[in-house]
């Protein structure tokens, strides 16, 4: 028990990770824990019991912890924790168990065990079934981190690693003797294309539509956001039309506001937000620009469920498009003056940006807005 705590406590490379994750003295566990008591106790106070299958629960806390887990293990903001520790002596096994067990613990303890709290508040469960879902949830994390490392594990052959040539790593030719265990190491994380692999394009005008029509195609996570968002817009009439007597239309505008990750362009980007800041009159240049590009993602996909509306319930005329105009301008307003005036900065990696509570104001409003509309 002491040569483990030893190799995974202080001062080690477990321990300057989690630093990382959860602040200088582990404050966001604090934090997390105390969320997740005063959730479970709002649930459960307000007498909100409903039936769910235990099938629900263990699919729900793998599948949650292990894309919670991916994500993080993809987060921009490792290629700055790996080129620090690269730079001291490490043993391959540690750095592996550490880096993975750090950010295993950040997923159950900020992310999974808020949902798990919600869960267990809203419905009973024995012994037996919390203590599965917990397992399965670890176990999602542990598959989640292997899967990236298989992945990863031939890339290293294609595209040398310059870390590795600095340890004396350099791989060898491959040959059928070599084993896994032999070419698995710590540097199957470290995959700095994530973040820098991104193609520079310099010109004599700087157009800013076009440099966020670039920054949005060359970022995955948010090209995979918004084609899913507006596949939804299309399946969105089956949904809201089946409220006779009701006019849900708006509603569907509001949902589709819903694209969060294009509305925290500046928090994400740092370096970004810096040198907007310091030019001249950027407050509207770039604001605007900002605005209209939201708008035009927010109008392209409630121009898909315009039109899916038209083909399935029929009745589209002017006053809608110019219904979803509006919500388009008015969401790509808000979210551009959120973004300008109170960036998210308390966050350690993408993961906390992408569940901030402030991305949720908007949707929010839009929501409220779009049930005001329809009455």
């Amino acid at each position: 028990m002491r040569s483990f705590c030893e190799k995974y406590g202080k001062n080690t490379p477990f321990y300057a990770v989690a630093k990382q994750l959860f602040g200088r003295k582990y404050e966001r566990i604090s934090r997390s824990l105390m969320l997740c008591l005063i959730l479970f106790l709002a649930v459960y106070a307000s007498e909100l019991r409903v039936q769910v299958s235990p099938a629900v629960l263990y699919l729900t806390a793998a599948v949650f912890s292990a894309g919670i887990m991916w994500r993080a293990l993809n987060s921009a903001q490792n290629v700055e924790i790996f080129m620090v520790l690269f730079m001291l002596p490490f043993d391959d096994i540690e750095m592996m168990i550490s880096y993975a067990g750090a950010f295993g613990g950040y997923t159950l303890i900020t992310k999974t065990a808020v949902v798990l709290a919600m869960f267990f508040a809203a419905a009973q469960w024995s012994a037996a079934e919390i203590g599965a879902a917990v397992l399965l949830a670890s176990l999602g994390c542990v598959l989640s981190a292997g899967w990236y490392a298989a992945i990863h594990l031939y890339k290293e052959d294609r595209e040398p690693n310059p870390w590795k040539a600095f340890h004396g790593k350099v791989p060898e030719p491959k040959s059928g003797e070599h084993s896994l265990r032999k070419r698995l190491d710590a540097y199957v994380f470290y995959q700095p294309s994530i973040s820098y692999g991104k193609k520079r394009h310099t010109g004599r005008k700087g157009y800013i539509l076009r440099y966020l029509l670039r920054y949005i195609t060359s970022n995955k996570n948010y090209l995979v956001n918004t084609a899913g968002l507006w596949l939804i817009a299309g399946l969105l009439p089956l949904m809201l039309g089946q409220f006779d007597g009701l006019n849900t239309l708006p509603m569907g505008f509001a949902i589709l506001c819903m694209n969060t990750p294009i509305c925290i362009l500046l928090s994400c980007d740092p370096d970004l937000e810096q040198a907007v800041r310091l030019l001249p009159g950027q407050s509207v240049r770039f604001c605007g620009a900002y605005g209209l590009f939201i708008a035009l993602v927010n109008f392209t996909g409630s121009s898909v469920y315009l039109v899916s509306w038209q083909v399935i319930h029929g009745g589209i005329g002017i006053a809608e498009v110019l219904t979803a105009a509006g919500f388009a301008a008015a969401s790509a307003a808000l979210s551009v003056y959120l973004e300008w005036r109170h960036p998210i900065r308390d966050w350690k990696i993408e993961n906390d940006l992408w569940h901030h509570p402030r991305k949720y104001i908007v949707p929010v409003v839009m929501l409220l807005a779009g049930a005001v509309a329809g009455m």
